[in-house]
């Protein structure tokens, strides 16, 4: 059995080699990066470690070649053009690859009314992989629920949650359960299903009020909510150019379109989602 996997060194890509390496020997594992040299554990524990260009099909193709499932988490960018872009290539090499199944990830925010920057890749997805000559699978995450330990400290110091949410919810995953998820379903026929989307949640949404209760609970700090715009919250949080990125984000959020709730993690795994509660407690302490 070959399991490909590209972004296999970004923070995703990286939980989810690990997770494999619980189901699967290394020696099955085939990694696509850019910089191998950020791989150089992998290749120790007997991992094939190749170097490849999502815009470079040549470089994609020996990669992709033959692989029995081929993992594709998408590169990190802003726009949906530069994604849909790499992704063009991406279904041509795995198709000219011989890919025999193909497992993306997709993520919630992927409805046609959403003023997400991303949702147009996210909903071009679904319809492109139906369009291929692929078997594919899709897997949906939420939010990660990762950023917000980092975050918790700025958080306390405002004393106030500020996403521009108005009353609406959000849904998380943690990385790990999400890459526990992948795994799991790259290693299991019965749910690598041709056309199947799962959707990865917690078990519950929060309401920006209901966040900063949980919040105030993990650190001890009276946490509100108190909202900015969205045009603020663009200019607050623009490093690395993604402040209208995030915006557009929460502007979808707030339509509600962020918020959904599925017990797919539970169908995969046998049990629920690790809850945002407990999650932050333990990353926090």
């Amino acid at each position: 059995m070959k399991i490909t996997i590209t972004g296999a060194t970004g923070h995703l890509g990286t939980q989810i080699v690990k997770a494999l390496t619980k189901l699967v020997s290394a020696q099955t594992l085939n990694l696509g990066v850019h910089t191998p040299s950020k791989a150089a554990t992998f290749a120790a524990q007997g991992m094939t470690v190749t170097a490849m260009d999502y815009h470079d099909q040549a470089s994609l193709r020996p990669v992709l070649a033959d692989s029995d499932v081929f993992i594709y988490v998408p590169s990190k960018s802003h726009d949906s053009y530069s994604r849909v872009s790499e992704f063009e290539n991406v279904i041509a090499a795995a198709e000219a690859s011989r890919v025999k199944h193909i497992l993306v990830m997709g993520f919630i925010a992927d409805q046609v009314n959403n003023p997400f920057a991303l949702s147009a890749f996210y909903g071009y997805v679904p319809r492109r992989l139906a369009a291929s000559s692929l078997h594919y699978t899709i897997i949906r995450n939420a939010l990660y629920a990762d950023p917000l330990v980092p975050y918790l400290p700025e958080l306390i110091e405002r004393q106030h949650v500020i996403y521009p949410m108005g009353d609406q919810a959000l849904s998380f995953i943690s990385q790990a359960d999400s890459a526990a998820a992948f795994a799991k379903v790259a290693t299991t026929p019965d749910l690598l299903i041709d056309g199947r989307i799962y959707t990865l949640t917690q078990s519950q949404a929060y309401t920006m009020p209901e966040l900063a209760a949980v919040l105030t609970q993990v650190s001890g700090h009276q946490i509100g909510y108190q909202p900015v715009t969205l045009a603020e919250f663009a200019t607050m949080y623009n490093q690395g150019n993604e402040g209208h990125m995030l915006a557009s984000m929460y502007a979808g959020g707030a339509l509600g379109l962020l918020s959904a709730v599925s017990d797919d993690y539970a169908t995969i795994m046998g049990h629920p989602a690790q809850s945002l509660p407990a999650f932050l407690q333990t990353n926090w302490a």
